[in-house]
Parts: structure tokens; sequence; C-alpha cells
């Protein structure tokens, strides 16, 4: 604490150093879930429940659910109805349970009402991370050393993504080096056994300023799965940039779009893309689109994952973990696709291995 703002019995504001600002505020148990949803919003989703109990004849705030009693916030000599914890709050006004995630005011309240909540997907759900890099690239750790904190993690499989020869700076492979990591797998599996991590040979490939990509066509079907993104030419106007993507989209041996705005989060900003075009191009070639779990990109963004899924897309959380410790932010990429509604069904790694092979089958 740097500087306190203001202090009292129910609420305290202090500043960090860093210049965040706080606030504690105290409520009696009775009260706590009503303060819990009001301070944590959205306002919109607030503001939706606030409405269903005036429509009622009561009142919701941060002291809880309450029918009748004085004007004033806290209602005093009224019934309090609900308020000791968020859930109870939502049965008395005949919703199911919201999860946090989902209180954004985009037809949550509507969709508890009518019983249509999706049951939302968790970090326990994910069974692989399809998009981590190496030393053979620009990684931090060794195909075995991520393979190891792989399998730690409990993963059932996971993918090698190294980048593609054109980014020179980030140690890209070209086509002998890839064959040279290709016989490095084969020697680290070739005593697997039953249960063990089952590794997909991929690659991460750049999306060349015309549209082609970095890597021959002979050794795109040699890949498990093929990532394809871009990293140059960021510059580029709405129209040329939506035709670049499209044209890439369009290769036969493109399973995933990764990290699909480019951004840095407070470093660059996202390419200019006509996401309708991009996304009904991933729907006609069979090309999932990636939600990428790093908190530099957190890429696409909820609002952009809801729109791919309902053009009919299937997602894929991976972390394009460059170390073992980037392995660890699968939870933030998580978080990002319950604030999309998604579920089990709508994730690639969530699934069993052999639906995650039919799903990236060159030949379907």
């Amino acid at each position: 604490v740097a500087t306190v703002l203001g202090s009292g019995p129910t609420k305290t504001s202090v500043e960090l150093f860093n210049g965040v600002q706080v606030d504690l505020r105290v409520v009696a148990d009775g009260s706590f879930g009503a303060a819990l949803l009001y301070f944590t919003g959205s306002k919109e989703h607030n503001v939706a429940l606030r409405q269903l109990a005036l429509d009622r004849g009561w009142h919701l705030n941060e002291y809880g659910l309450v029918e009748g009693g004085e004007p004033g916030r806290d209602r005093r000599g009224g019934k309090l109805l609900a308020g000791q914890d968020e859930a109870e709050i939502y049965r008395a006004l005949g919703l199911a349970y919201i999860e946090p995630e989902l209180r954004e005011g985009t037809g949550e309240v509507e969709a508890a009402a009518a019983g249509r909540l999706p049951r939302l997907i968790k970090a326990s759900d994910v069974r692989g991370d399809l998009h981590l890099h190496t030393t053979w690239s620009d990684g931090k750790q060794s195909l075995s050393e991520m393979m190891a904190a792989c399998t730690a993690l409990g993963y059932d499989y996971m993918a090698v993504t190294d980048h593609s020869g054109s980014l020179v700076v980030q140690g890209g492979l070209t086509e002998e080096k890839l064959a040279r990591q290709h016989q490095e797998l084969v020697a680290l599996t070739k005593d697997a056994e039953p249960g063990d991590i089952s590794v997909l040979r991929g690659m991460e490939v750049d999306i060349l300023k015309n549209g082609t990509l970095d890597l021959s066509d002979e050794w795109l079907e040699r890949l498990d799965i093929v990532l394809v993104s871009v990293h140059s030419y960021f510059e580029l106007g709405r129209s040329d940039q939506t035709a670049r993507v499209v044209k890439a989209l369009s290769h036969s041996a493109v399973n995933v779009f990764a990290h699909p705005t480019g951004r840095l989060i407070g470093r660059r900003d996202p390419i200019e893309l006509d996401f309708d075009k991009v996304f009904a191009a991933c729907a006609a070639n069979g090309v999932a689109v990636e939600h990428n779990a790093s908190p530099n990109r957190l890429d696409l963004s909820d609002v952009q994952l809801r729109a791919a899924v309902a053009a009919g897309l299937k997602v894929i959380i991976n972390t394009d973990a460059h170390s073992t410790l980037g392995l660890a932010t699968m939870p933030l990429g998580v978080s990002q696709a319950r604030r999309a509604w998604l579920t089990t069904a709508d994730v690639v790694n969530t699934w069993p291995l052999a639906e995650v092979r039919a799903f990236l089958d060159k030949s379907r």
C-alpha cells in the first residue's frame, strides 16, 4: 500500500505502489453473496438481475434480495429473501446459477431462465497442448523437456510446432532441420509404452505476403498438424490482409489458424481482417481457429470466439509455450473460452486422441 485514500468501518480504499486502487468492503455474513455479485458485475448483468427483482416487487443490491422495507439502499425492515451466497439469489429469481465468466449481459439471463446455459469447459477437460516450441527454433527447453512437462501435466498428447524457415531470427526450421527434428522425435518415442504421451509432428508455418505457405507441399503432407499464422506485413490493409489469410487457409494441408489477429497486448495492435470472410474460409476448409492462451496474446477475444463457433468452427486452446513455464498459461485460455460460452464439444483438444487425429486427417 502506497496511500490510504479513505478508511471506515465498512469500506477502505487504498492505492498500491503500482498505481492500482483497491477497495475493501466489509458486509454481514448474510449479505456476502449479494455484495460479491454486485461488486464483480458486470453492470449490464446486474441491471438485468435488478429488473427481475423489481418485476416481482423486490429490491436487489449489495445488501441482498429484499422484499418490502423502508426506502434506502439497505431496505431496513424488509424481509431478506437471499443474500448469503450468489446461488441462492439466482434461485430466488427463478434462474439457474450463472457462472461468473458469463455475466456480461449477452443473453445469459434469458438462457438461465430457459434452462439453456451451456456446461462450460473446465481446465481439467484439456487433454493436450497442440502449439508449443522447443530449442529447435526459439524455445527455451528441449523437445524431451517439453515432453516431460506435458506428461507431468497429465496430458494424453501434445504437438511440437516449431517455426518455419522464414523466421530466421526465431531460428525457423529448414526442411533439412525439420527432418532432423523428426529423427530426434523417433528416438525419443521408440520405447514408448501404452499410456505414454503421444507427440504429434507439427509446425507453425508462416503465411507469406502473397498468401502462400513457408513450407513445401511435400513436407506439409508429412505433418500430423499444420498451424498457420501471420508474423510479417502486419501493416497490410484489411482487403489485402484478408485475401492473404484466406488464400493460406484454403490450402488443403492446413489444420489450424494460430493467434489469428496477431495482437500483442499493449505492444502491437491486431491486424486488419474481415472475420466474416476468414471464418467462412475456415469453415469451408475444415480449419480450426486457435485461442492462444499466452497472456501476451489472448487471441482470439471472447467475442470473436463466440462468432467463430456460431460460424460452425471448432476451437483449439493452446499455450504457444516457448518454455515449460509457458505451459502453465492454459487456464487463462480456458477462462477466456468460458467467457465465450465454449463447451468441450467446441474445443478439439478436450477430445480423445483418436478424435483429434480424425479431425486433423487431411483426407477427410
